[in-house]
């Protein structure tokens, strides 16, 4: 009989892995992410990646992609109904309102970054998993923290190195103006439903406000002259969405109105505002063309109704989120600038048993010095060390044979002359140093 193919294994469709090249680049957004939180007064939260099921479905809404194509559920041996995390904000209201943390002053200001799951078709810049940071600002529904929250996106993103950043922004309103923007809508769609996709169709009945955030072409023509929400705000909202651009206009961050940008989950009231990477390229021919191309790499908004609409006090609250991946490949389009990892200029020789001993021993010396250092101690030949030093890009190797153990010696190897030199065992660090230094 043939033998049975041997199985490999793959990483599911829509997920990856984080390979140690890429490892500076997602340092360097939690560092900055970390850093420039804690600036603005936000503190640390982690959420569990599972949840009840119901937390979505209440809060981001049972008639969004989501909740009815997106979201894993499952049900657990207990019969519980859970669902892998879709989204950071829910969780977060979940956590204040179990927590109490309506008795802390308020506002209460939170960040987070973690795996979000989604099940849909992968393409460039979104996964099956995938990664979000972002901020929640919960207890105060002030437009200054509005517009502090989409600061602190922004300062994230130039400290991580990204250019040419855009901001689009809209007010959807609250309950009160909403209802009557709705019939607006639906009067003006009433004589376009046959023209739409199949999403929208069902969305005139269910959340007519998402008519406006389809991407599908077909449904591109008949939003062009539906009404603007911006014109059916109450006086609240209005006066709440003109200080919002004061205050933006005070920060000097430059930004530009988008009555089509409604945002994609149900939770969101007044402010909405995505943000986008401008990429301008060159195209070629007889007449060379500048051409623009817009990234949505995160965005968020004010979410008035959810701490209450999850059983919580009637408190007030706004947030964003950005998506890693985008951010990720964004820094290297961009050429941000990222230092390398912590990366040894030291490697470790040994031959024979003894020599193997002292080496191992030398290199917690070497690392509770603070020195990083590289080794192969699964070889013995000295050749084959030096060989794998030279392809690491050791500036120093310190070898430690039979003969250096018995007389605690070093030889100290300069990698790029070949000159060697021996050094008592217990000056080795210190002249390490030295010439790490140099």
């Amino acid at each position: 009989m043939p033998k049975k193919p041997k199985k490999t294994f793959q990483t599911l469709k829509g997920t990856y892995d984080v390979l140690p090249q890429d490892q500076k680049y997602w340092e360097k957004i939690k560092a900055v992410l970390k850093n420039l939180s804690l600036h603005y007064g936000f503190s640390r939260i982690d959420t569990p990646v599972i949840e009840y099921a119901d937390l979505y479905t209440s809060s981001v809404g049972e008639a969004t992609d989501v909740v009815q194509k997106q979201m894993y559920i499952f049900k657990t041996k207990g019969k519980d109904t859970v669902a892998l995390r879709p989204e950071g904000t829910a969780g977060i209201a979940r956590a204040y309102i179990e927590h109490g943390m309506i008795n802390l002053p308020q506002p209460v200001k939170l960040y987070y970054i973690g795996p979000m799951f989604r099940y849909e078709q992968p393409q460039a810049g979104r996964f099956r998993q995938f990664y979000q940071a972002g901020f929640e600002v919960i207890g105060d529904k002030d437009a200054s923290y509005d517009a502090q929250v989409i600061n602190l996106f922004i300062k994230i993103c130039y400290g991580i190195g990204l250019k040419n950043l855009s901001v689009k922004i809209n007010s959807i309103g609250c309950k009160q103006c909403r209802s009557g923007y709705r019939s607006q809508l639906l009067r003006y769609y009433r004589s376009r439903i046959k023209g739409l996709c199949s999403d929208c169709k069902k969305r005139v009945k269910i959340n007519p406000l998402r008519l406006l955030d389809c991407k599908e072409e077909k449904c591109q023509p008949a939003k062009i002259n539906a009404p603007n929400i911006i014109d059916s705000l109450c006086k609240e909202c209005h006066d709440h969405f003109k200080l919002v651009l004061e205050f933006l206009d005070e920060l000097e961050i430059p930004y530009c109105l988008d009555q089509f940008l409604v945002r994609g989950f149900d939770y969101y009231t007044k402010t909405v505002f995505e943000v986008f990477l401008e990429d301008e390229h060159i195209e070629g021919g007889s007449e060379k063309t500048h051409k623009r191309s817009s990234l949505a790499i995160g965005g968020g908004g004010r979410y008035d109704y959810l701490i209450k609409m999850l059983g919580g006090k009637d408190v007030s609250a706004v947030g964003a989120a950005l998506g890693i991946e985008r951010v990720l490949d964004a820094m290297k389009q961009q050429n941000a600038r990222v230092s390398d990892l912590q990366k040894s200029q030291v490697f470790l020789v040994q031959v024979g048993e003894l020599g193997k001993k002292k080496s191992m021993k030398l290199f917690d010396e070497l690392s509770s010095a603070g020195i990083y250092a590289m080794e192969a101690f699964g070889r013995n030949s000295i050749s084959s060390q030096l060989k794998i030093a030279d392809r690491m890009g050791a500036k120093i190797s310190l070898i430690t044979g039979q003969k250096e153990a018995i007389d605690g010696d070093v030889i100290l190897r300069d990698m790029e002359t070949g000159a060697q030199e021996i050094i008592p065992v217990e000056k080795i660090v210190k002249v390490v140093k030295e010439r790490l230094k140099k």
